[in-house]
């Protein structure tokens, strides 16, 4: 493979790391600045088999630098059923799983309003950045604390703690509480926005970046190696006739990773990070490999270049890291939130059970069984599925005089008439009344004491919610199996075959920076892959 000038930035970078590693190294410590940045970088539904099904296409400068040059884990599963995009981030940045850090899904029930709510929605907080008067988003629902925010405590809030994103959930719960800001983007624009729980405006450099970067990503062709155009970002009507917005055309594309890297870079610029008198971290969620791989599946062309062209934008911007702060001085994380099933009309051509179950049909059979049982011709919403979880509507079943352990069995039995596997309640699990096995313990891991009364129902393998496409949401292997990868002075490259779980990410992070893991962690230090340091001979051993 031919030498690029990416591989000989690396190379160079590796070097200069290399002579300063005895210093660097025995004298981290966040308090005193060392090291200057930490980056975790977070891929949505990037499944945990990507690297080693597309190793041999890497160039050298992306994925390589934490294949070869890196720890790199490959065998590392979330130990819980729930995996969506907010429980997977806040699970990477608490070190804990919904069961510690309280995020059980994206969205959920809320009684009070009487209507399904996002996980960081707050009306307490106002967008910044659109026209209006908008609910905000803040990480309020956390019942933990994170990584950036211990960061913060231990430095006394010298450190510097950003998080951006495509998505709100994305960017607000690695923030944590006390993050400086959390940026994501406005659906249809694509312009840059936060909440008012940050800010009261947005700063001028990003302003500004809306007004100059928005046009370019616009009326282009995504080609593959060949020169095959594979997506156009050009205008085009969306599903409900109107003109489709930035997230729905640009996000499937890897235009979107692009746009959210060179985002990173403004901000790294202009907000000084990396720079100051203790260390810094920055969190960024990559959201396009989700919007596109719910659409495509997993193993399509699509996917696949979408995993070349992130690894070029993945070494562009490790080399900026390098030109900036000088990768001595700089540890990168790199894991994802779930993984996804492949598509169920795939698996079924290879005689495995799978299906498109449909959500909204689901959802109707489910409540008109509810209706039948509690009241005969008076059509009512009991819940609300976001499959495999359904979601209850207290008032509904108050009508019939149920409970809420009644009702939860009800629907439990009736999810089980529609498909489903199995059931855990909410009120089981408060309880802990799960088998002592495997599975029994990831829905214990999943629960959660917010929003209302639910139901977690039990799937069947590769039976997903979607009538099209595909879909995470499960505890089985292709949902929970996600690369959990290292670089930095720290660590001894290798690959790693030990179990390991995203929970290990913050108390890894924690312990080399000496600061304490957030509240409720209950990862484990992967000492494994970390450099022996000497006191008496002051040498860095493997």
């Amino acid at each position: 493979m031919r030498s690029s000038p990416q591989s000989a930035t690396l190379k160079l970078c590796l070097l200069l790391a290399a002579i300063v590693v005895l210093a660097g190294y025995a004298s981290a410590s966040a308090y005193e600045g060392h090291p200057k940045l930490v980056v975790v970088i977070v891929i949505d539904q990037f499944r945990g088999d990507y690297l080693e099904r597309y190793r041999n296409q890497f160039a050298d400068a992306g994925f390589r630098l934490f294949l070869e040059h890196g720890a790199y884990f490959s065998n590392c599963n979330y130990n819980y059923a729930n995996t969506r995009t907010a429980p997977g981030h806040a699970t990477l940045f608490t070190g804990a799983y919904s069961n510690g850090h309280g995020i059980a899904d994206n969205e959920w029930w809320d009684q009070k309003k009487k209507h399904m709510v996002t996980s960081v929605e707050d009306d307490a907080t106002k967008l910044v950045g659109v026209a209006g008067d908008k609910a905000g988003a803040s990480p309020h629902n956390l019942l933990a604390d994170t990584l950036g925010d211990e960061l913060k405590l231990a430095t006394q809030g010298k450190s510097r703690v950003f998080a951006v994103s495509l998505k709100d959930r994305a960017a607000v719960l690695p923030g944590g509480f006390a993050a400086d800001s959390a940026y994501w983007i406005e659906s249809g624009t694509g312009a840059w926005i936060t909440s008012t729980y940050y800010r009261d405006e947005l700063p001028k450099w990003v302003q500004d970046f809306n007004s100059t970067h928005l046009a370019k990503y616009w009326d282009r062709e995504w080609k593959d190696g060949q020169g095959t155009v594979l997506r156009s970002t050009a205008h085009r009507a969306g599903k409900d006739g109107a003109e489709a917005g930035f997230y729905e055309v640009i996000g499937s594309t890897p235009f979107a990773n692009e746009y959210e890297f060179e985002f990173a870079k403004e901000l790294m610029q202009y907000e000084n990070v990396g720079r100051g008198p203790a260390t810094d971290m920055l969190s960024i969620s990559l959201s396009a490999n989700d919007i596109l791989g719910h659409q495509v599946g997993p193993d399509s062309p699509e996917m696949h270049q979408m995993a070349l062209d992130l690894d070029r934008e993945l070494a562009d911007f490790i080399g900026f890291l390098g030109h900036q702060i000088g990768l001595a001085n700089v540890w990168i994380a790199l894991s994802a939130d779930h993984g996804v099933s492949s598509l169920p009309d795939a698996v079924k051509k290879l005689h495995i059970p799978a299906a498109n179950l449909g959500g909204a049909k689901l959802e109707a059979q489910i409540n008109a069984a509810l209706t039948a049982k509690f009241s005969p011709g008076h059509a009512a919403a009991y819940v609300k599925l976001d499959y495999p979880l359904a979601w209850l509507d207290p008032d509904a079943f108050a009508t019939s005089h149920v409970r809420e352990h009644d009702a939860e069995i009800a629907v439990g039995e009736a999810m089980k008439s529609a498909g489903l596997r199995d059931y855990y309640t909410k009120s089981q699990l408060a309880a802990g009344e799960v088998p002592n096995t495997a599975l029994g313990r990831k829905y214990l891991n999943s629960y959660s004491p917010e929003g209302s009364w639910y139901v977690m129902g039990v799937p069947d393998i590769y039976s997903v919610g979607p009538a099209k496409g595909t879909d995470h949401a499960s505890p089985y292997n292709y949902d929970t199996h996600v690369p959990l990868a290292f670089y930095g002075l720290p660590f001894q490259s290798g690959t790693y075959r030990t179990n390991a779980e995203p929970v290990d990410l913050a108390a890894t992070l924690a312990s080399l920076l000496g600061i304490n893991a957030p509240t409720h962690s209950v990862g484990r230090v992967l000492t494994e892959a970390l450099v022996q340091h000497s006191a008496a001979s002051g040498e860095s051993q493997p």
